[in-house]
């Protein structure tokens, strides 16, 4: 079924899903970066945004190159891990990125990777401002990032801001307990708080069909029921937008409770799929739902400013 803008509309009536699935699903940065920079790549060529992906291919191999460079982070003690848990927070304060010094290094290490990935020349004049940007400066764009607050006219330095930021959470997300997460919040991570940047149904063993959602900081995944919204957690008004006569293996959740949408991956039809370079390669859908009037709930770092 269709309307007049052009989407296809149909009702999800869900597949039961597995006894148990695990809640939390921490990211293993070992394959994780290495993984998605095959992904774009893949995606790149003859794509309407093929110049794009390919820098992107280029950028997450060198997130790969870094998060096996630099060292393991460390993280608060284990018991303020266990209160944050039990009082339903995420467990690693993520507005404390900003100002690590982690942060700093892994970026000025990927800059340093980024020399010889072929991009625009916007974006190697973009690059040089942020590396040459005062130590205050570089925090403030890791906060702005982390807040969801970039300013338009600075979305391309944010872009390898939150590149590193995505390394070295990644990397302290993987090193907690995994049974240590708890649901807080709708739509944050439980173990970052991070925003989602989409949702997958998985086809992996012992949890064939459930749905997780994937965090655009740390790449953590979190088990969430089907056919309810990611953002408010409504299960009313609840519909599944796709492009007519594309491919429907990505379609966009909508929720008419909140009027917002997080797209959502079918991983069982096609297991190459990646959140984030997917989410980024079916831009197009975007532009569709938000001219039919809802408001993109997910984020991803190589869409700021959208």
């Amino acid at each position: 079924m269709t309307d007049d803008t052009g989407l296809a509309t149909f009702e999800d009536v869900g597949t039961p899903e597995r006894d148990r699935p695990p809640f939390v699903r921490l990211p293993a940065p070992a394959t994780l970066f290495a993984a998605r920079a095959e992904r774009f790549a893949a995606l790149a060529p003859g794509h309407q945004l093929e110049g794009y992906l390919g820098f992107l291919a280029g950028l997450s191999g060198a997130q790969a190159i870094l998060s096996a460079a630099i060292d393991a982070p460390t993280l608060p003690a284990a018991q303020e891990l266990r209160l944050r848990a039990a009082n339903a927070m995420p467990v690693l304060p993520r507005e404390k990125l900003a100002t690590d010094p982690a942060t700093s290094e892994a970026f000025d290490r990927l800059a340093e990777l980024l020399g010889s990935v072929a991009m625009p020349d916007a974006a190697r004049a973009a690059l040089a401002r942020a590396v040459a940007a005062e130590p205050d400066a570089k925090q403030a764009m890791f906060a702005a990032v982390l807040a969801d607050e970039v300013p338009v006219e600075a979305v391309a330095e944010h872009i390898f801001a939150a590149a590193a930021l995505q390394v070295v959470a990644a990397r302290r997300s993987a090193l907690i307990d995994p049974a240590l997460p708890q649901p807080v919040a709708e739509g944050v991570c439980p173990c970052c708080g991070g925003p989602p940047v989409a949702s997958a149904v998985v086809a992996d063993l012992h949890v064939e069909g459930v749905r997780y959602v994937h965090c655009s900081l740390c790449a953590a995944q979190w088990n969430h029921v089907r056919v309810k919204c990611v953002t408010c957690g409504s299960t009313k008004g609840i519909a599944y937008q796709e492009i007519e006569g594309v491919a429907d293996t990505i379609k966009a959740e909508t929720c008419d409770e909140c009027r917002t949408y997080v797209k959502i991956l079918n991983r069982r039809k096609a297991p190459e799929l990646e959140p984030v370079a997917d989410d980024v390669a079916s831009l197009g859908l975007d532009l569709l739902v938000t001219e039919a009037g809802w408001r993109r709930a997910g984020v991803n770092p190589f869409l700021l400013g959208y």
